[in-house]
């Protein structure tokens, strides 16, 4: 397999759109909606399954395609987003692990699922 860095993603996801002449169509709103549609796509999987059903999924190759393919929307759509509007992913996402590190310092988070104001 192939290892590809975030940007030949990218790229990969820009040249795809760029042949269909969908930028006119890739507007932030639009895109927004599309991420919150195939993150939902993907929860809908997972929906009022018991934790042995939602496993069962994973044993199931046409199931678990279908998780691989609602999370690959989502990230298609992530992607497109960053690739529009000049957002360098892993330079926002490094940001948002220092930020987190700040709220959620391993002393106090670890093991813990509250949220750091709770």
């Amino acid at each position: 397999m192939e290892n590809y860095t975030v940007q030949e993603l990218m790229k990969m996801v820009r040249d795809f759109c760029e042949a269909r002449d969908w930028d006119q169509y890739h507007n932030p709103k639009d895109l927004a909606i599309g991420i919150s549609t195939e993150a939902n796509e993907l929860l809908d999987i997972f929906r009022f399954k018991s934790d042995e059903q939602m496993r069962a999924i994973f044993d199931s190759p046409a199931k678990r395609e279908h998780v691989g393919e609602e999370l690959a929307d989502v990230l298609f759509f992530l992607l497109r987003f960053a690739q529009m509007y000049g957002l360098d992913l892993k330079e926002i996402l490094e940001d948002k692990i220092i930020k987190n590190d700040k709220k959620y310092p391993v002393e106090t988070s670890k093991g813990m699922n509250e949220k750091y104001n709770e």
